[in-house]
């Protein structure tokens, strides 16, 4: 076998470089610093728009802002650490992140917010594909590959709650720059451990040149795209603004997939999203991420505005989730992940999930905690730990080496825009089916007690018919996933890159460890 198919993702490599294990400590605790941004921001809005005067309608940029450069730019981000190195794209991205968290955090007025989280999301877009594919490069042994991406799963999928419990006790008991600041020490501490830690394996730079149009054509389209879904959710689908950043980003991305078959080098290579499997994945975990995103919204409000929790004692009832997602990931994923194909837990992970969601559908003003709110929690965590990790595993696994980081820019994408979708769309069907209800029982209720439950009871009868939509969308998941992702076990078949841009599949015996 040759060196090059040693050096290939998925291929079963020696030991490798003794750090790697050190390294995946500062390469997780830059996820973990992203992941728990996604969430913390949100806990500290509403003190942030007193502060600085930001008026309700433009309350949304600060989340859009960071969304808008987040998503827009992944594809060129991923493409950037093929082509600068992995490492050097990723310290820059995290020494980056960590100034534009220090403006946001001294944020004076609210265009210094907009600006600091839209720098924020640039960052981003350059660290989050670099340490997914750091990861993909540097775990090339299918034993080692699922317990590094077990518990970067893990920190993916529960980190995002841990950003409630943090954000909650900053913004209550310090204040909310707090929420900005707490980024800073995370990135510093990731960058001087990844800078001396880290070795990126040699040979895996994507030398061609930079394909420019792509870059222009892929950043307007999803940006148009990311900002359709989240215009829609403020001015509604029908909107002229939100139907013509619709229309663009299928015409602006239709000329992308056009202009990436005819270049020479193009930014994304076609045969990354093609296979069979990975499409799959982008695909599944895409969907996943449009349940798992408007789940997290109406929890939040219906257990601090139906149920009066704090927001510290709000991040405490989402613990059960993450301890579902840490032990899905790196028990039941890792575990099983080098003995079953990976359709074999991606698709009753996200059954699982679905099953947990279904429980929510029950929902009452009045629903206990321990009841019903803990097992769909649990079940939710371990169903989504359990599909997150060999999907991440599987997205990287086989690609050419100089394609890594835009096939872990594509995983980050599904995610993204994802989020997008699922905020959008679920929040305007818990919003219809909200003002439908409270239309048709508020006749009844004369004394302003009676109507304030109608208003709950409304609210909830809108998230429980939204979580009714994401049950069927993780059904939609596991099918895909079913369907789609036919790779077998990680150890019985290695990738072997025999000539420029061709792959080919052959068995090799592995020696379980």
């Amino acid at each position: 076998m040759s060196e090059t198919a040693l050096k290939a993702p998925g291929a079963v490599a020696p030991s490798g470089d003794a750090n790697r294990w050190k390294a995946l400590v500062f390469i997780a605790l830059a996820q973990l610093m992203v992941v728990l941004d996604a969430t913390i921001v949100n806990i500290a809005l509403p003190a942030a728009q007193q502060d600085l005067g930001i008026s309700d309608g433009n309350k949304q940029w600060v989340i859009t802002a960071y969304a808008l450069a987040f998503g827009g730019l992944l594809l060129f981000g991923g493409r950037i650490a093929d082509l600068w190195g992995r490492k050097r794209t990723f310290v820059l991205g995290l020494i980056g992140f960590a100034a534009a968290s220090a403006l946001g955090g001294a944020a004076t007025t609210g265009s210094m917010m907009f600006g600091a989280r839209a720098l924020q999301g640039v960052f981003g877009a350059l660290l989050a594909p670099a340490a997914l594919s750091l990861l993909a490069v540097m775990f090339t042994n299918p034993n080692e590959r699922a317990k590094a991406f077990g518990i970067y799963g893990a920190i993916a999928g529960g980190g995002g709650a841990v950003g409630l419990i943090l954000g909650g006790f900053l913004t209550e008991y310090l204040d909310w720059r707090w929420t900005f600041f707490v980024n800073i020490p995370f990135a510093v501490v990731a960058a001087a451990g990844a800078y001396f830690v880290i070795r990126e394996p040699e040979g895996g730079r994507n030398r061609s040149p930079l394909d420019i149009p792509g870059v222009i054509l892929s950043t307007l389209g999803l940006v148009s795209l990311v900002y359709g879904f989240t215009r829609a959710e403020s001015d509604g689908w029908s909107d002229a603004l939100t139907v013509s950043m619709f229309v663009a980003s299928v015409v602006l991305l239709l000329a992308f997939v056009l202009v990436e078959s005819r270049v020479k080098a193009p930014l994304l290579p076609l045969r990354v999203v093609t296979d069979r499997n990975r499409g799959g994945i982008y695909l599944s975990l895409g969907l996943a991420i449009i349940g798992m995103f408007g789940l997290f919204l109406f929890l939040t409000y219906y257990l601090q505005v139906v149920k009066g929790y704090s927001p510290v004692k709000t991040g405490f009832a989402f613990l059960p989730m993450v301890g579902g997602m840490i032990t899905g990931s790196t028990q039941i994923g890792t575990r099983l992940m080098t003995r079953v194909p990976a359709r074999l837990l991606m698709g009753p992970g996200f059954l699982v999930a679905g099953l947990g969601m279904l429980l929510l559908t029950q929902l009452e003003t009045d629903s206990s905690y321990g009841a019903l709110l803990l097992p769909a929690m649990l079940l939710l965590g371990l169903g989504m730990g359990t599909a997150f990790m060999p999907a991440m595993s599987l997205a990287t696994q086989g690609v050419q080496p100089r394609d890594a980081g835009v096939a872990s820019a594509m995983v980050n994408t599904s995610q993204q825009v994802g989020g997008a979708i699922g905020t959008a769309l679920l929040n305007t069907i818990a919003s219809s089916a909200t003002t439908s209800y409270v239309r048709d029982h508020v006749a009844g209720a004369t004394a302003g007690p009676q109507q304030k439950l109608v208003q709950l009871q409304g609210l909830v009868h809108g998230y429980t018919a939204a979580i009714w939509f994401a049950v069927g969308i993780l059904g939609l998941a596991a099918l895909i996933a079913f369907t789609f992702v036919n790779a077998g076990r990680p150890n019985t078949t290695t990738t072997v890159i025999s000539g420029e841009g061709a792959e080919d599949e052959v068995p090799v015996p592995v020696v379980a460890h």
